[in-house]
């Protein structure tokens, strides 16, 4: 059986981003310096088992990487944690593509 994720287009993300919605980058350290989405918290893919409280809860995390497959893993992760998570389809490439706005990190 496979397992089903919370997955949305970035045409389904609200723009500009909702108050109550966290984004949740989990690519490395260079990509999420070359551009991320203003105020998404940064938590490269192998350190979110151990960084789970960095991660708010109560609210829904929107799970973005490069392309979406690893932050289909963060994703899958975190659902399994009981939170409220949804996958970005496509990643930064898909979001960049659709003419949504990054920012460099600082």
């Amino acid at each position: 059986m496979t397992r089903r994720i919370h997955q949305v287009e970035v045409s389904g993300v609200p723009d500009p981003l909702p108050d109550d919605l966290v984004v949740l980058d989990v690519r490395e350290p260079a990509e999420w310096a070359a551009g991320h989405i203003d105020g998404a918290i940064h938590v490269p893919l192998m350190q979110v088992p151990g960084r789970l409280d960095d991660i708010p809860t109560g609210q829904q995390v929107l799970v973005v990487c490069k392309v979406g497959a690893r932050s289909a893993q963060a994703t899958a992760f975190l659902q399994d944690q009981g939170r409220d998570v949804v996958n970005l389809v496509g990643g930064m490439v898909a979001w960049e593509s659709r003419g949504r706005p990054t920012t460099p990190a600082s």
